[in-house]
């Protein structure tokens, strides 16, 4: 188990360090063992192929139908394996904004490496557009290939810092599109970018601000499961801390924490000094201009993870005839704040024809065909708490199902990082200006299943 891990966290550090070295004969050394992504492919929720891109030589888009025979035996978009092997090449899946990635390398390599590969770019993607729809990639289908041709050099990573791909490739904007359109430009400089030769090369030269920012998001998200009694059979904390600096120069931050002790695992910006990390507990760094993510975090089930919100819950099905379902959300631990935008996901029977539900706050709506029940709550008032009860119309004459439903949560609470971390100061060095700073602080549902 021990070795596992650790060829894991190997594997993980190789990627990172390839991801984030720009000397190009440096980097194709540290991943000469590790296979390069051949070709890519975007598929929408409808199974359509509408972007592809290829390193060496064409795959044809075929190659997808493996995914889609995968799709097919699976009922949630959660449950379908990240890796599929094919005949001659695997296919490397991710899922964000409802579109799947599709990698295809040709011969095996560590999944951690091309699945990091294949986040960064939906990461540049949302950095650039503002999201990663459909409708917002085929909206910029010419800087969506300049982007990939930039960041990946016959299939191997070469830039992948935001800092470093704004300064080759201009954001798209109308003013520059207007003048691209007159003038016959692009949005490719042919300069090359000030940190590539840098001993800082996620941080642009010359950044000067009038009013000096340094904003942070510490966003955690509770794994949970639940077993029928209430008990919590596990319960996991997956945070992160994101990101904005608008600060001129190159100061130097140093970010320290109330109770840094709780963490089991940690990952980090390439711009954090790790050793002060290990020494002090202190994070100390000189940051990317604008947006990133500074540090991602776990904690696992040997901590006490508090649950902000609870499920009562008394629901049965009858032999070939009807079922009857009780549901009751209630609070916990929520440390005084609201918990918000609550919904619970109620997947029924395929026996199950219809259903009859009222609730008492919110809305509920079923859909026939993925024989799920959505129950959009809502704020919850601890003064009366929601529920929602009534029949379900199973097919005459079927089978009592084997097992009752597991219920999916949903929920946020602001201004509440429900592990206890909390930020202590930010001081900045090198730097003769005193940055406005702020710290936003938010809970929510990761994969959170009730089991009834």
């Amino acid at each position: 188990m021990w070795r596992a891990e650790w060829m894991w966290r190997a594997e993980r550090q190789v990627a990172l360090s390839s991801l984030h070295c720009t000397n190009k004969k440096i980097q194709k050394a540290l991943i000469s063992r590790i296979a390069m992504l051949h070709s890519f492919f975007i598929v929408n929720a409808s199974g359509d192929v509408f972007l592809e891109k290829h390193w060496k030589s064409v795959i044809h888009r075929n190659i997808c139908e493996y995914f889609f025979e995968a799709q097919k035996k699976y009922r949630r978009l959660d449950e379908i394996p990240p890796i599929i092997h094919t005949p001659h090449h695997y296919l490397i899946i991710v899922h964000r904004s409802n579109l799947f990635y599709i990698g295809v390398v040709n011969k095996e390599c560590p999944p951690l490496f091309c699945i990091e590969i294949m986040h960064r770019i939906v990461d540049i993607f949302e950095d650039y557009f503002g999201d990663s729809k459909e409708a917002t990639i085929k909206e910029h289908f010419v800087v969506v290939y300049e982007l990939l041709d930039e960041m990946l050099d016959n299939g191997y990573p070469l830039a992948t810092e935001s800092n470093i791909l704004k300064e080759l490739i201009k954001p798209p904007s109308f003013l520059r599109a207007l003048q691209n359109t007159v003038t016959g430009s692009s949005n490719v400089s042919s300069i090359l970018p000030t940190g590539q030769l840098s001993n800082v090369p996620w941080r642009r030269a010359g950044v000067k601000y009038t009013n000096n920012e340094a904003y942070f998001d510490v966003i955690e998200e509770i794994d949970a499961i639940v077993d029928k009694s209430g008990s919590i059979v596990s319960a996991e904390i997956q945070g992160y801390i994101d990101s904005v600096m608008k600060l001129s120069g190159i100061p130097d931050l140093s970010l320290t924490f109330m109770n840094a002790r709780i963490f089991d695992d940690v990952s980090f910006h390439p711009c954090v000094r790790i050793k002060r990390w290990e020494s002090d507990r202190m994070l100390s760094f000189i940051p990317p201009d604008g947006h990133f993510r500074l540090m991602s975090y776990h904690i696992g089930s040997s901590n006490l993870v508090p649950l902000p919100i609870y499920i009562r819950h008394n629901i049965q099905f009858k032999t070939g005839a009807s079922g009857r379902v009780d549901i009751t959300v209630g609070l916990k631990q929520t440390m005084g704040r609201p918990v918000e935008d609550v919904k619970v996901d109620i997947p029924m029977p395929k026996s199950c024809i219809n259903c009859s539900l009222t609730p008492t706050q919110g809305k509920f709506s079923y859909d026939t065909v993925s024989k799920v029940g959505t129950w959009e709550v809502g704020r919850i008032d601890p003064q009366k708490l929601p529920n929602i009860r009534g029949t379900v119309q199973l097919i005459s004459g079927s089978d009592t199902p084997e097992s009752n439903p597991t219920l999916g949560l949903h929920f946020k609470v602001e201004q509440v990082a429900m592990s206890g971390l909390r930020v202590n100061r930010l001081d900045i060095l090198g730097e003769k200006y005193k940055p406005f700073k702020g710290v936003k602080y938010l809970t929510k549902a990761g994969l959170f299943q009730v089991r009834t």
